[in-house]
């Protein structure tokens, strides 16, 4: 597969990069690249472009407030794995247990039970590994 030059990459694209790598992890981001192919390239691009250089970055809401907002929105959709990746950055940007935990008690009310209780225990079973990696993260860069 061709890949575009790094010195060809829009300025959205370049800031997408580094608001992911602050959001998800440097490790996350750079494993979601070397995992893409031909076929999963073109969506890890435009999400990179649009998504984390264009929308993540702007003025009006924090990182923090994102992560809590995105988090809501795919309890409310019942992604599994959307609920596993930004509960990753829900972390990084200081978000508790103890308001993830408030969180989808909250959006029982919203978005129902099932929805809901899926996504307690997804948090439930994901907490543990990803506060490990990123304790390990913090002390590596000490």
């Amino acid at each position: 597969m061709k890949k575009t030059p790094a010195a060809a990459r829009s300025k959205a694209f370049k800031n997408g990069i580094t608001t992911r790598s602050k959001v998800l992890g440097a490790e996350y981001v750079k494993r979601s690249f070397k995992n893409a192919d031909e076929f999963s390239m073109p969506f890890q691009e435009v999400a990179t472009e649009f998504a984390w250089g264009s929308v993540w970055p702007r003025k009006g809401l924090s990182l923090r407030d994102r992560s809590l907002v995105t988090l809501a929105q795919v309890i409310a959709l019942n992604r599994p794995n959307e609920i596993r990746v930004h509960l990753r950055g829900a972390l990084r940007n200081g978000i508790s247990k103890k308001e993830l935990s408030e969180l989808c008690l909250h959006s029982f009310l919203y978005c129902g039970g099932p929805a809901s209780l899926d996504a307690f225990h997804i948090m439930k079973e994901a907490l543990p590994a990803l506060e490990a990696e990123y304790l390990a993260e913090k002390k590596k860069k000490r």
